[in-house]
């Protein structure tokens, strides 16, 4: 398999992963065959068109190849028809949504390092193709976006991206440096999900009194 036509597979199974869960999130709020199809679209090409409109890319990658809009209404349709067959629809966006990350979070790195960006440009690149899509699909469907959710989401996608980054750099092969970053990604973001793992979060502090304000002067 070439580098293209490698780079290519990663690409299109992260489409289509992050188009499941959109439509996943369809479900969910009960829409019908096209709100189906609307979050699915968003989801699989949103992060990825926001990275092409930063690099300065022009048309954007769906533009030029319109058959990732008609595999992301494709892979939504079936999902209007299969919705029903899991127990638990959300564990599964959550699981589908790990995948995808960890793959953007790769091959929007990759693809950034090809338009010549460099090192901290490129895992930047990684992190929004891994997360805005998502962001996106969860503020159309009226869900609390899983970036503010108190679980490690973001890190991830920062951990897959610039562990692809450095190994790059380092010159590792291709596609070690794509399993391993992958695999990162994956493995934060899987386990955050299976222990609850979150960062340490800001606790309101009560204000300094007028007495404590005078004492510091």
């Amino acid at each position: 398999m070439t580098f293209n036509t490698a780079a290519a597979v990663l690409d299109w199974l992260g489409v289509i992963v992050f188009a499941i869960s959109g439509a996943l999130v369809g479900s969910r709020k009960q829409m019908d065959i096209v709100g189906f199809a609307l979050m699915g679209t968003v989801t699989g090409v949103g992060g990825g068109s926001i990275r092409d409109v930063l690099l300065g890319k022009s048309p954007v990658f769906w533009v030029q190849e319109p058959a990732y809009l008609i595999v992301c209404v494709l892979v939504s349709a079936s999902v209007f028809f299969a919705a029903h067959l899991p127990q638990s629809r959300y564990r599964l966006l959550l699981w589908f949504d790990a995948v995808g990350l960890a793959l953007f979070a790769v091959t929007g790195a990759e693809r950034a390092m090809l338009a010549g960006a460099g090192a901290t440009a490129a895992v930047v690149m990684g992190v929004i193709t891994a997360t805005f899509g998502g962001v996106i699909r969860d503020v159309l469907g009226a869900e609390m976006p899983v970036v503010l959710s108190r679980e490690v989401y973001v890190t991830a996608a920062l951990c897959g991206a610039a562990l692809f980054v450095a190994l790059s750099l380092a010159g590792l092969p291709r596609e070690i440096s794509v399993l391993l970053g992958f695999g990162a990604g994956l493995l934060v973001r899987g386990a955050a999900l299976h222990w609850g793992w979150s960062l340490p979060r800001y606790r309101g502090r009560p204000g300094r009194t007028l007495e404590e304000i005078e004492q510091l002067d």
